[in-house]
């Protein structure tokens, strides 16, 4: 059963709260959740958390041959499924609309985009390369489950270490990391996943990081991927709100902002697991 739709005193309440410029959880409008991540004992292994939004994600390596148009490339595939545990919105087995569109947008922005050196997975060309597998699990949603998947997505490729292998001849040796140091991918750029919720009445401030609440009301979403670096790589826009020239570029520019913010607070926070790693080692 889906839950029953926002009654109209939360309509109400909620929209004329955004033309205060005021949200529910006390936020500003352009304002995102606090991303909080939490590694796993193995490396690749990330939970991130926006607000009560929860995913996990995790990455494992396995040899394969390569197809034979692209002998000097590794593979990289995301799985993810949204099932019930996430929300009652969701049934086993029957992908929602909003489950394939976060799909798709996925494979855009951390495979499509290039994020991860495809070549530098390649062990001995045409015979051996490295398959990386991305498997995203949605633990809850209460809104913006795509910045959350894509955030933990892409951190959990950062953490992930494979293990170091020797090529003499035809002949490719996996060390053990306890023989040698495992490797970590080669990541071109680090791409993070923007929302913005806008509503039907033009008065009504758009707001960041929607809520489930705001998401269900919205008349209109719109996703941009960029990194650190500015560089743009996907734009997805949901729903029929025209948007003006001038107010796509405001968006790309508070997101430039936010993707340097929050590529600190990922690279901090990837230090700070790597340091406590180093302490129990010794």
């Amino acid at each position: 059963m889906r839950p029953p739709s926002p009654s109209i005193p939360e309509k109400e309440f909620l929209f004329s709260s955004l033309k205060q410029s005021l949200r529910l959880d006390g936020r500003l409008p352009l304002e995102i959740r606090t991303p909080i991540l939490t590694f796993g004992s193995e490396l690749g292994w990330v939970e991130c958390s926006l607000g009560k939004t929860r995913v996990m994600a995790q990455v494992d390596a396995k040899m394969v041959k390569p197809p034979p148009e692209r002998p000097f490339e590794g593979l990289i595939t995301i799985h993810s499924e949204i099932s019930p545990m996430a929300s009652s919105d969701y049934e086993p087995g029957r992908p929602s609309e909003e489950e394939v569109t976060i799909t798709r947008m996925l494979d855009k922005v951390l495979r499509r985009s290039d994020a991860v050196d495809k070549e530098s997975l390649c062990i001995l060309a045409g015979q051996r390369v490295w398959h990386i597998r991305l498997t995203l699990h949605f633990l809850a949603d209460s809104g913006n489950m795509l910045d959350c998947a894509c955030l933990a997505g892409m951190v959990a490729l950062k953490h992930f270490r494979r293990p170091d292998v020797e090529v003499i001849g035809d002949e490719v040796t996996v060390h053990l990391p306890s023989e040698r140091a495992p490797v970590p991918l080669s990541i071109h750029h680090t791409p993070f996943c923007f929302t913005f919720a806008f509503f039907p009445d033009p008065d009504t401030t758009p707001v960041l990081d929607p809520t489930q609440l705001e998401q269900r009301l919205s008349a209109g979403l719109f996703s941009i991927s960029l990194n650190a670096q500015r560089e743009l790589c996907v734009v997805q826009k949901l729903g029929g709100v025209p948007l003006p020239v001038d107010e796509v570029l405001r968006i790309v520019n508070i997101a430039v902002q936010k993707a340097g913010e929050l590529n600190s607070l990922v690279e901090a926070r990837l230090r700070e697991d790597w340091a406590c790693r180093k302490v129990e080692v010794r």
